[in-house]
């Protein structure tokens, strides 16, 4: 039987996504109401059948460990494991100095379980994939380190490693963030960019990792220093992600990827999702993301007042458990575990995450607002961007972020 080894990096600053990383680690930054963004890498490996899973951390993981420990838990007794790995400056008195380095300070975790394979795959993105597929491509071509892949458009692709492949998938070229990328020969308005996820056959990660880490001036990052120097000595293949398949998913998500690592993105990835036919589609019960679940009661909507005009409703939107709609209204927008929207208020366009409370004849637009905020009455956000910008955080696409537990004054923005 193969034995697979997952490791998963999870200990990146996510500077683009604050402030909702001020308190938090960017894989347990909340997403879609009731996940975190670390439940779908997390989700695929399981549903895929790989089971002895390592996170490593290192930036504010409080919040992430705590996640892990209390929803991740696995059968230990059979061999099964979901983990956190904090940095613990094995090599040296210094922290992670880029994600390679990261795996090179675990390279005991490898040699204790002396994997056949190795995937290690980022915790940012939110996407399905049946790991089990790429596992086969790469055990088929031989390789010593396969990159799965999907096109981007190019004027998104200075974000991505990009990658040339000849007809067997060979990688021919790879730039870590160009600034001129190259387009695909037969489709030129679309780079072919890295997902940030490998899988190595073991004795290629430790020989790489070995060799990375006596490079005086290496960055330690595995685009940017492994697969760069890896593709021109050793058989580097390239996976194409669009041929993944997933059951119960249809054409209209099939590829989804998306890098959620600054806000607009993650706006804009939470808009995906309530439009009424999704490009991804949470509801797919053959291939679940899975995450724990807090005791609390369904959502309740109350008043029905058409007269008065209190009535609690909502329409293209995800209510989540414990949410009360008390004569407010929402429109295409998402509302975590707890919230709260009091009389005569309107939310549209937006993601409340936990706990948050709208207070009566409030209105909100186009907002992220994190955690147990308290919105007081008549207050208006969103509407005004010169008034905004003087209290949150306004994304370059108008996205207005309040931050965890901010305090609002109640005579601002009415």
């Amino acid at each position: 039987m193969l034995k697979i080894l997952t490791m998963i990096l999870a200990g990146g600053e996510g500077k683009r996504l604050y402030p909702l990383t001020r308190d938090r680690a960017k894989p347990a930054v909340p997403f879609a109401g009731r996940y975190r963004i670390i439940d779908f890498v997390l989700s695929n490996f399981i549903n895929s059948g790989f089971l002895k899973v390592k996170v490593l951390t290192q930036f504010k993981s409080n919040s992430l460990n705590k996640h892990l420990s209390r929803y991740w838990s696995m059968a230990p007794t059979q061999g099964f494991f979901v983990e956190a790995v904090p940095a613990q400056m094995r090599m040296g008195p210094w922290w992670y100095k880029g994600n390679a380095d990261a795996v090179y300070q675990s390279l005991e975790i490898i040699s204790d379980g002396d994997p056949d394979y190795i995937c290690v795959f980022g915790a940012d993105h939110i996407y399905r994939m049946d790991t089990r597929q790429m596992l086969d491509f790469h055990m088929a071509k031989n390789a010593e380190l396969t990159v799965a892949a999907i096109p981007v458009p190019l004027s998104e692709a200075h974000k991505f490693g990009i990658i040339e492949a000849d007809r067997e998938g060979r990688m021919a070229n790879f730039v870590e963030k160009p600034s001129e990328p190259m387009g695909m020969p037969d489709r030129p308005d679309m780079s072919l960019a890295s997902m940030g996820n490998y899988m190595f056959s073991n004795k290629a990660l430790i020989r790489e990792l070995i060799r990375d880490s006596k490079d005086e001036n290496s960055t330690h990052d595995f685009g940017r220093d492994i697969v760069t120097s890896m593709f021109e000595r050793c058989p580097v293949y390239v996976y194409d992600f669009s041929q993944n398949h997933i059951p119960g998913a249809g054409e209209q998500d099939k590829a989804y990827w998306k890098d959620v690592g600054d806000l607009d993105t993650y706006y804009e990835t939470h808009m995906d999702l309530v439009s009424v036919s999704p490009v991804f589609n949470l509801y797919n019960y053959e291939w679940p993301i899975r995450t724990g679940m807090k005791p609390m009661p369904p959502a309740k909507f109350v008043f029905a007042d058409k007269k008065g005009h209190r009535v609690g409703y909502a329409t293209d939107s995800m209510v989540c458990e414990g949410c009360v709609i008390s004569g407010g209204r929402i429109n295409r927008s998402i509302l975590s575990p707890g919230v709260r929207i009091n009389s005569y208020s309107y939310v549209s366009d937006s993601v409340l995450l936990e706990g948050v409370e709208v207070g009566r004849r409030a209105q909100i637009r186009r907002a992220i607002i994190d955690k147990e905020v308290y919105i007081p009455p008549g207050v208006r956000i969103g509407f005004d961007p010169e008034e905004d910008r003087k209290r949150f955080t306004i994304t370059p696409k108008g996205i207005v972020v309040i931050p965890k537990r901010a305090v609002i004054d109640g005579a601002a923005g009415r």
